[in-house]
Order: structure tokens, then sequence, then C-alpha cells
């Protein structure tokens, strides 16, 4: 039978549900006739509003047992031939229970957690070593889409006219100018731990700068966000134009896809980057590259945490769970300027910017 109705449950994070995007719109390329509903946290659907054939459902975690209320009327009457559970967290697995649908297809075993597979029926593949995107793709997977539509990714976010106009005002469009070249960083992640040094920022800024590119400072409104960008910009002898707490996440989604290259440790902006086939110089040293790094550029991926981990835990990332994470908050520092330098040179040469 034909497949009409199908609910993706995947609340957070932004860089989650960039992921996600590409698995679904797979889907909606393999059963064009679909009708998708997504269960949405509230700052993640600013970011996808407007997602083509998708319905959004805002779950605000913020409304505590209210949110549960909410969700629970809004599936009244309706009927799923598949619910896609894309989270694990205890709070999505709750919602699970509220969604009415024929398959409940969830994680695999091994990365089912907080009574994950209790609200589930069907489960994914286990995978080994796979990336977040890879899991989600699993999903596809079992509502028919061939593996090899993995090789073929695309991923279609809406911007307005308006949103690309500011960006343009900040940086031309590369269509327009292939002269233009800007490095946009994205310094802040969520966990301050996830932070390069800014001094070290600062460091790549002068050396792109006198590369010829341009520099642009992007992030949230958070007081980490900004402190750290004026840090950046204490320490930088060239210009840079910051736009920390400036932007919509429309308008940063269209400023990244602007970019020539954008800097970014493991944070949200990373994810969208790739959304818009931005090269990422990703910044990792607590969580694998390999399974949350810019899924199109890992290899790019400016890294230490193979090292640690084999120090922590005395043994190398195969040998230990998928998504054992380095612990400490001097990771970062240990990331050197030079291997930036070495990385964002790779990507200048393989990409011929």
């Amino acid at each position: 039978m034909p497949l009409k109705s199908i609910c993706i449950l995947r609340l957070s994070a932004i860089g989650d549900v960039c992921n996600a995007v590409a698995a679904v719109q797979a889907i909606q390329r393999h059963h064009p006739d679909v009708k998708v509903t997504w269960i949405i946290g509230k700052i993640e659907k600013v970011l996808l509003d407007g997602l083509a054939g998708v319905e959004f459902i805002v779950f605000d975690k913020s409304q505590g047992r209210d949110a549960f209320k909410q969700l629970k009327q809004s599936m009244k009457g309706r009927q799923f031939d598949a619910l896609l559970h894309m989270q694990v967290a205890l709070r999505a697995n709750w919602a699970a229970r509220l969604i009415p649908a024929k398959r409940k297809i969830g994680f695999d075993w091994g990365r089912a957690k907080e009574f994950h597979s209790l609200v589930t029926n069907e489960r994914i593949k286990e995978q080994t070593e796979a990336h977040v995107l890879e899991g989600f793709f699993a999903f596809a997977e079992k509502l028919g889409v061939p593996e090899s539509e993995k090789h073929d990714l695309s991923w279609q976010i809406p911007i307005s006219d308006e949103d690309i106009k500011f960006a343009n005002a900040h940086i031309p469009p590369k269509s327009e100018t292939e002269a233009t070249r800007t490095l946009v960083i994205s310094p802040a992640a969520s966990k301050e731990e996830r932070n390069w040094l800014p001094e070290y920022y600062a460091a790549i800024a002068d050396y792109a700068h006198n590369k010829g590119f341009n520099i642009v400072l992007c992030g949230g409104p958070s007081d980490v966000d900004k402190n750290l960008g004026s840090a950046i910009l204490k320490f930088a002898q060239c210009p840079i134009n910051n736009l920390i707490a400036q932007t919509s996440l429309k308008q940063m989604l269209a400023l990244l896809a602007n970019a020539s290259i954008v800097l970014a440790p493991d944070t949200g902006p990373a994810h969208m980057a790739v959304s818009q086939h931005t090269p990422v110089l990703g910044l990792y040293g607590h969580s694998n590259p390999k399974r949350t790094g810019p899924y199109l550029y890992q290899q790019y991926a400016a890294e230490v945490y193979h090292k640690n981990i084999q120090v922590q835990k005395g043994k190398n990332a195969k040998h230990l769970a998928w998504g054992t994470r380095v612990k400490g908050s001097d990771i970062m520092q240990q990331i050197t300027v030079d291997s930036v330098i070495e990385k964002f040179d790779l990507i200048v040469s393989d990409f011929k910017l």
C-alpha cells in the first residue's frame, strides 16, 4: 500500500534537525504524495519554517506538562501510517506515546535509551560508527528509500527574499562575484568547554585576511556568544564584521550560504552551513567528528578527540561505545593554530577558492 502520512518526532537541536532534513526530503522524493507532520522544538521550527510539504507542530518544552496536553489535543482524530521517532530523550519518548501510528519506528537496541524501545514497535538497522545523519537516514530506508540516495543528499530550507537581501548586504553572493572570498566564523558552541580560544580564532582571522578573505562573525544572542566575539575582535589585527546577536536564524542561514568557508566548533551553524553546501572547517575535541562533524566535510575537521579518548579510556574510539565523549575543560585549546591553518589551506585548494 502507498505511504499516505508520516509523523517525524525530532524536537532538537539545530544541528540535528538540519541532519534530519536530509532524510525527510529523501523520503519526500521517494514518496511524493506522502503527507509529513513534524513535531519540533520552538527554536528549531523558526529555522525550518516553510519547509515544503511539511506541517509543523511545535512542542515547547518550556511549557512543561502543558506541552504534552497541547500535543495530545493536536493528535486527536489523526492516524499516521508511520511515526519516525528520531530522538531518545525521555521527554521525546513520553511524547511518542501520544502519537497515533500503525508503525512506530525507533532506534536500534544499542541506541535506545530512556525507555525508547518501550514506545516503538520497529527499529532501524543496527549501525556501527555511523554519523548522526546516517542514523536519521536509516529511518528513510525503513520506508523504502534506497541506501544509494544517501550519496545524493539535498537540503531545501526556504529563505525569504528579505533574508537573502540582508545576507547579500554583508557577503556578496557566490554567483555574483567569485573574486570576493569570505570566512565566516561561528565561534560559540552551546557548552563553553567546546569553544576554541579567542586569540586562536583571531589568529585564523588574520591569516585568512592576509590571504584575501573578508572576515565575518556570526552567532546567537547569548552572553557566551557575545563575549567570545568581543574577545576575538580584541585580539585580531584585521577588520572583522561582527554580526553576533544581530541575525535571525534564517538570516544566518543566508549568510552561511554566501560564505566561502565556515569555521566553527561542534555547533548548529556548522550543520546549517552543510545544508547550504558551504565548506566547513570544524573544531572537535570532545566529540567524534566522524559521528557529529559537518557531514559533507568531515575530512576538514581539526580534531584532538582521538588522541584524548585514547588517553582517557585506554582504547581508541572503535573499541568504545560509539559516541563516547572526551571530558575536560582544557581539551579544545590543544587544537593548534597551525593545524587549523593546514585544514584551511586544504579547503582553499580543494575548492579552488
